[in-house]
């Protein structure tokens, strides 16, 4: 059974038996974790193992753990700094900085891998413009060019430990004050303005194998009236043609409330698709999800069912195994003065 183009979410701990069924369905190809669904390490590796058990191949398993304030699972994982602190690092030691995010990009690719975690969305190359709080620190800089330099240290540290990278939130979210989960952001620069800043880390590593982006829920009016994750010319005309991406197109959740423009969930994972989205992500509403998956009816796309295929982690070692070792004592210790550093600036 090949890798269908919907990915979904569980409610619990383990996933409930008709949610094993509906993973099991020809139009599912992947599954996103979140924090209700993390208790500990060893429930994590029986909880992916059951998951990877449904399919053959098995379905991706994603989770958002970017580090700072974006980090689904804390207790046994190190704690990772936000990349806004490597970023603020850069400006003081420009070669270390890039050290560190080469290694902040291992450890956290590394942990996840070895608790049966495929994919981690990250890293945001969103440019910190300083009016969106959504984005805030999860946004490495203000300049592009030192943006594209550490998110491009961090996929190689991803790539090292065997975990494929997705670039968000194209062509950039950082630049509107709105959320996008609970509002409608609407960007009025024009596409030349967005391709000399917003864009340029997008097309940095897309030059260098990134493997995977995640379109922005934001109206760029210039360029079309509906958000780019909807939109045949950004992902299509613009991303895959002027750009020459050829990774997996990856939708943002379909369910926060910039997804919404005014039609049914179907429609809404329909419209996602023919605009160039791989794979379309219905999260934290089971009825929307089983709407979809009864909805979408017959979804064959070759070229996308190759992409996702590639997105598969490459697991290298047993957690308590990887924690033995002195490259995960030393990036874990790098780490942990990060976040010390942090609250004592914070004081907290």
């Amino acid at each position: 059974m090949s890798l269908g183009p919907l990915m979904l979410d569980l409610t619990g701990l383990m996933p409930t038996e008709q949610e094993k069924e509906i993973l099991q369905h020809p139009l599912v190809g992947g599954v996103i974790l979140f924090s209700r669904n993390y208790e500990s390490p060893a429930q994590l590796i029986e909880l992916t193992s059951e998951i990877h058990a449904l399919r053959n191949p098995h379905l991706i398993i994603a989770v958002d753990h970017e580090g700072g304030r974006v980090q689904r699972f804390q207790r046994g994982f190190t704690r990772l700094p936000p990349m806004a602190a490597i970023g603020k690092l850069y400006r003081e030691d420009a070669k270390y900085a890039l050290q560190v995010a080469e290694q902040m990009g291992w450890l956290l690719s590394a942990e996840l891998l070895s608790c049966g975690v495929d994919i981690s969305f990250a890293p945001v190359l969103d440019i910190a413009h300083g009016v969106s709080g959504v984005i805030g620190d999860r946004a490495f800089h203000r300049d592009p060019e030192i943006v594209a330099l550490l998110a491009q240290a961090l996929m190689r540290g991803m790539r090292q430990a065997g975990m494929a990278a997705t670039g968000k939130h194209f062509p950039g979210h950082g630049g509107v004050k709105e959320d996008s989960h609970i509002a409608k952001p609407v960007e009025k620069r024009v596409l030349a303005d967005l391709m000399m800043a917003d864009i340029e880390p997008f097309r940095r590593l897309i030059a260098n194998g990134l493997a995977g982006i995640m379109p922005a829920h934001v109206v760029y009016p210039d360029v079309d009236d509906k958000p780019a994750g909807y939109s045949h010319r950004w992902l299509t005309d613009i991303l895959r043609g002027e750009l020459g991406f050829q990774g997996v197109i990856f939708s943002d959740d379909l369910s926060m409330d910039a997804a919404n423009i005014g039609n049914t969930f179907t429609e809404r994972a329909r419209l996602a698709l023919q605009a160039g989205c791989d794979m379309v992500l219905v999260c934290n509403d089971p009825e929307a999800a089983c709407e979809v998956v009864e909805g979408l009816g017959e979804y064959n796309n070759p070229a996308a069912q190759l992409r996702l295929i590639r997105m598969h982690g490459k697991k290298q070692l047993e957690l308590e195994a990887l924690q033995k070792r002195p490259e995960w004592q030393q990036a874990n210790k790098l780490a942990a003065g990060f976040v010390e550093q942090q609250s004592l600036e914070l004081g907290i």
